[in-house]
């Protein structure tokens, strides 16, 4: 990504190289791949660093739109500060409903625990049925479910519960994310994030 700076503003972004026209002269796309970084500066062509401070997460904020600006010779793309997305439901209020937005009480939007334990519940659903047939054929024909699947479908409800009561308990929505970060230990082991559910073993 370049951008054109005269008389120290910058007048134009380049998300792709492409040919332009600058002070009556034509100048093919060719250049920003071929012409040095001083010879594109030289004409006002700069590549744009990124600056990614304040970017975060989409799963978990709502960031800024993307700004440029020159200085120090340079340009720079950056972010504001983002926003943590709702964790909490919102409701709609006694106002919404004589505006006829909806019911008072009924949820307006959706937050992130809501998204989240909907989301837990499909997962936990979608592992057990893996091993319904099991259950089905014990119904149908008597045959025993054997103990490892017993033991692994326990095991995915049970931490389905845990994630969902953990959700639940979440005071804001860093304390949510936390539950999804994989964390490096000291002896270079990754310590599983608390929201991935047990996986039957091949």
């Amino acid at each position: 990504m370049y951008a054109l700076v005269e008389s120290g503003s910058i007048t134009k972004i380049f998300t792709n190289p492409k040919g332009f026209e600058l002070n009556g002269n034509q100048y093919s796309a060719d250049i920003f791949s071929k012409w040095t970084k001083a010879e594109k500066e030289a004409i006002g062509i700069y590549e744009v660093e990124t600056d990614s401070t304040n970017f975060k997460d989409e799963k978990w904020y709502i960031n800024t739109n993307e700004s440029y600006a020159f200085g120090s010779g340079k340009v720079t793309r950056s972010w504001g500060t983002a926003t943590a997305k709702a964790h909490a439901d919102s409701l709609f209020t006694a106002q919404d409903e004589t505006d006829g937005l909806g019911t008072e009480g009924d949820v307006k939007v959706e937050g992130l625990k809501t998204v989240l334990i909907r989301t837990i519940k499909q997962q936990a659903a979608g592992i057990l049925q893996d091993t319904d047939w099991y259950i089905v054929r014990k119904a149908d024909a008597g045959t025993a479910v054997p103990s490892a699947i017993t033991t692994h479908r326990a095991a995915v409800r049970t931490k389905a519960a845990s994630m969902e009561t953990a959700i639940t308990n979440a005071s804001n929505t860093p304390a949510l994310e936390t539950l999804y970060t994989y964390t490096e230990q000291e002896d270079g082991s990754i310590t599983r994030p608390l929201g991935e559910l047990p996986v039957l073993e091949a």
